[in-house]
């Protein structure tokens, strides 16, 4: 009975019992042939991974969706008639917002690693997370299901900090549109970021995921930029070509790129690194022959592959990104940022290091 129970319920065939542990095989069998239209639901509830074994990226329900109408109405109106407009309008999906089509890509590279490993918990496992009020689920819920998104955890806070929630859930990755939680985040030491919606979107590849980072103070530590910020472009070539034998310090998204690689390697287990569904690049704006040595020796000690590196010796990112085309590029500069999205690059802010200290004076 339970080799066929997949047949028996009109399971698609890419699942069967062979997908799932033996005590989610037993409760399916015992439910029979009882299951009705909702089998498929309780099943995709099942097959989550646990979050020890996933690599979870957490993203808020304001950078998933463009939610620019219901934030003005929270603001002018108060907390009441916002959950009042929001539970009036729960059958109307919200539109994409700035992280939408990475979610998508790591849906499809989950697609691909359950082809290869179906009895793996090693996916991408994802969280939307939401300072939103219990209320506001439904509407959330229905924009999920319309956009055809398989997102089965919520965490929806009222109002209070999720940072405990993603600690919990071992975060690898967290998106926000609130840089003072993007900020709380990584001061616990959760890869996070603060993600902008471009005024024009480029297109991005529906089978690939293209994730692309900033060096010094994202993958790496400030410890360069800050010889570079206090003393300048000279004394920061001399200091470089004195350490290049020395390893940089990890920055706050090395643990990211980490989980990323542990993913691609499955793949190339399996002999598809020319057909790898992830790939990464490094985009900085050291220069190769003066300052990219150590950055390079940083990463090969490191264990870490990235598939491209671009080192542009101070020459403008935004074209650069313009033909990678990411789902999404991680800087720590807001003047980086910018220019990626004049390009219509998706691009996250990661608020760490000497650069923010520059920017505040600036500003």
């Amino acid at each position: 009975m339970l080799v066929d129970i997949g047949q028996q319920l009109a399971f698609p065939a890419e699942i069967t019992t062979t997908t799932l542990r033996p005590d989610l095989v037993l409760c399916i069998s015992w439910i029979g042939n009882k299951i009705h239209t909702s089998y498929f639901l309780l099943l995709v509830f099942l097959l989550q991974p646990k979050p020890e074994n996933a690599v979870t990226v957490a993203v808020s329900s304001r950078v998933l969706f463009r939610t620019d109408r219901e934030q003005k109405v929270y603001e002018q109106k108060g907390i009441e008639e916002y959950l009042s407009y929001q539970i009036q309008h729960e059958n109307k999906p919200f539109a994409p917002g700035p992280a939408f089509s990475f979610v998508k890509a790591l849906e499809a590279v989950n697609g691909r690693l359950r082809a290869l490993y179906p009895q793996s918990e090693e996916l991408f496992d994802l969280v939307l997370v939401t300072y939103n009020h219990a209320h506001v689920g439904v509407r959330l819920i229905n924009t999920i299901n319309h956009h055809n998104l398989f997102i089965e955890r919520f965490c929806m806070t009222g109002g209070s900090s999720p940072i405990g929630y993603l600690k919990a859930w071992h975060t690898n990755l967290y998106l926000s549109a609130d840089a003072d939680k993007v900020r709380e985040a990584l001061a616990e030491g959760i890869a996070a970021a603060t993600m902008f919606m471009p005024e024009k979107l480029t297109e991005v590849s529906e089978t690939q995921l293209r994730v692309a980072f900033d060096g010094d103070a994202v993958l790496f530590s400030d410890e360069s930029e800050r010889i570079f910020k206090t003393h300048g472009l000279d004394k920061f070539f001399e200091h470089e070509k004195e350490n290049e034998d020395t390893l940089l310090d990890h920055g706050p998204l090395k643990g990211f790129l980490e989980a990323l690689g542990k993913l691609q390697k499955k793949f190339y287990a399996k002999g598809q690194r020319l057909d790898c569904p992830i790939r990464t690049f490094l985009v900085t704006a050291r220069s190769a022959a003066s300052s990219g040595i150590r950055a390079l020796k940083t990463l090969r000690a490191w264990g870490l592959e990235i598939d491209e590196a671009l080192f542009l010796a101070g020459a403008p990112k935004g074209p650069m990104l313009e033909k990678i085309r990411p789902h999404i590029y991680f800087d720590d500069q807001m003047f980086h940022i910018e220019g990626a999205a004049q390009m219509g690059t998706i691009a996250a802010h990661v608020p760490y290091g000497i650069a923010q200290t520059h920017q505040n004076k600036q500003k």
